[in-house]
């Protein structure tokens, strides 16, 4: 069965970014901005996407999107996410396979994207991998125990 998004979920996100969420439709708009640094970011998260009948087996039912000044980021059929208060962060996965993509949305207004990470590295010793790798394989293994009921 495919992700969906809750109202549930977007509370946590609300929690964890401490900015309400605006709706319009289902599209969830948090906008974030920090007064120290100047940032300014906006994460959409749309809860329903229509597709094509043929792709609707897919997962890409739901999109996440990040707005930034030079930059637009996007996650499509995300299969999950951790919000997490301690870290002042959430990371969005989308996974097939062996690969996973993380798009993190950080509370003090910053965005990463990690994409077609192969999750074997998630259980690999990090002090193993090369440090080209080490960042995007740290980040999403707090996220590996969102894939064991996805094969």
């Amino acid at each position: 069965m495919a992700f969906s998004f809750t109202d549930e979920d977007i509370k946590r996100i609300e929690d964890v970014l401490e900015v309400p969420a605006k709706w319009d439709g289902k599209v969830a708009r948090f906008e974030l901005f920090s007064e120290e640094s100047g940032r300014r970011i906006a994460l959409e998260i749309h809860t329903s996407v229509p597709v094509p009948e043929e792709i609707e087996d897919s997962g890409h039912s739901n999109l996440v999107s990040v707005y930034a000044t030079s930059s637009f980021l996007q996650l499509q059929g995300c299969t999950g996410f951790i919000a997490s208060k301690e870290l002042g962060e959430v990371i969005f996965v989308a996974k097939t396979g062996h690969a996973a993509n993380g798009l993190v949305v950080e509370r003090a207004v910053g965005c990463s994207l990690y994409a077609n990470v192969d999750t074997r590295l998630f259980s690999t010793d990090f002090t193993l991998l090369p440090p080209e790798l080490i960042m995007s394989s740290v980040a999403l293994s707090i996220t590996e125990s969102l894939f064991d009921d996805l094969g």
